[in-house]
């Protein structure tokens, strides 16, 4: 499946991503001219970790790739990193091809312009906090009070005043994900990618990294390619949601556009059990055309169900529908609305 650019700058564009793992991977892609079948992978021996995925991540956008174990949504983070190389396809990163850079380049850009975090903290054990989140800057070449000072700022940013003189070992399980959180943000990236950050820790403080790091995303507005196989966390923290099946890209949109138009089953089995009431909007259930009571206030498009429910289903007419510029673009009833939260 293709995903083409919507809106936005485009800070990242995969294109015909492909992973196969096994024995002359390029040389089978290249004799079924890059469009082989489920069985003639399998047939061959190999395994497709990314079939054939294409899609866009915009400035400043928070874009989520989910799936089951197995699905690709790891390899495919790692490919669009360089830390694995595609079998084919291309990853454009500001327009440039990182498959076809030198690892000088490549070493250069991941130093510079991209922050990784990932499940397993990678903390250095013999170092503090303070020490850990500079250690970046330190492989730059920062001078030691500039490094210093830049870790003390990032040591506010993300909670953790206080506790910079810390080891790891001195640290909770969501201290430790803030310090490499912060170590990530340590070299001012343009993009930052986050594989399963937050899956190893307890729901509670789970919960808690997830406020922090939709806050320190309000602050800082990077552009973000974020790994989870949790739906909730998904819509939770997600523009976009990328969900991948055997190597491919099922389907890629809003939350609301998952919940609302899911592609085929699979897609259905994760929004099932989706608080639709908090992802729908008025204007996706509305019917358009003529408005309802003209006494009564319109109903804002944009407003989730959970927002105006009360006020519909007290409603004994149909109420009007208004977008952004205050124009009246349809109605909506009471049965639809409890038709969407609670039908099929």
């Amino acid at each position: 499946m293709t995903e083409q650019s919507t809106s936005g700058d485009v800070k990242i564009s995969c294109r015909n991503v492909w992973q196969l793992f096994g024995k002359d991977a390029v040389s089978f892609l290249r004799q079924h001219e890059f469009n082989p079948s489920s069985a003639q992978i399998a047939q061959a021996g190999l395994i497709g970790a990314c079939r054939d995925v294409s899609f866009d991540v915009h400035e400043g956008e928070i874009l989520i790739i989910m799936g089951l174990s197995g699905s690709g949504k790891s390899t495919m983070l790692r490919c669009i990193t360089q830390l694995l190389e595609p079998t084919a396809g291309e990853v454009l990163f500001d327009n440039i091809d990182l498959t076809k850079v030198s690892k000088v380049e490549l070493s250069e850009i991941r130093r510079h312009k991209m922050g990784m975090v990932f499940q397993h903290f990678g903390l250095l054990p013999h170092r503090n906090v303070l020490e850990n989140i500079a250690f970046p800057l330190e492989v730059q070449g920062l001078d030691k009070n500039a490094r210093i000072k830049k870790a003390l700022e990032l040591v506010e940013i993300v909670g953790l005043s206080g506790r910079e003189s810390y080891f790891p070992r001195e640290l909770s399980g969501g201290q430790q994900q803030r310090v490499g959180i912060a170590r990530s943000l340590a070299v001012e990236p343009d993009i930052w990618f986050l594989d399963e950050p937050f899956s190893a820790l307890d729901p509670l403080i789970r919960a808690e990294m997830q406020d922090e790091f939709m806050r320190l995303q309000t602050q800082l507005h990077k552009s973000i390619v974020f790994v989870t196989h949790d739906f909730e966390e998904a819509v939770r923290l997600g523009d976009r949601i990328a969900i991948m099946k055997d190597g491919m890209l099922v389907q890629i949109g809003t939350p609301e556009e998952l919940v609302t138009s899911p592609a085929d089953s699979y897609v259905e089995a994760f929004v099932k059990n989706a608080p639709k009431d908090k992802l729908v909007s008025i204007g996706k259930i509305m019917i358009p055309g003529a408005g309802g009571d003209s006494q009564d206030e319109p109903v804002d498009s944009r407003a989730v169900l959970a927002d105006v429910a009360d006020r519909i289903l007290l409603s004994q007419k149909d109420l009007s529908v208004a977008d952004e510029a205050g124009n009246i673009v349809g109605r909506v009833t009471r049965e639809r609305l409890v038709d969407v939260l609670f039908g099929d």
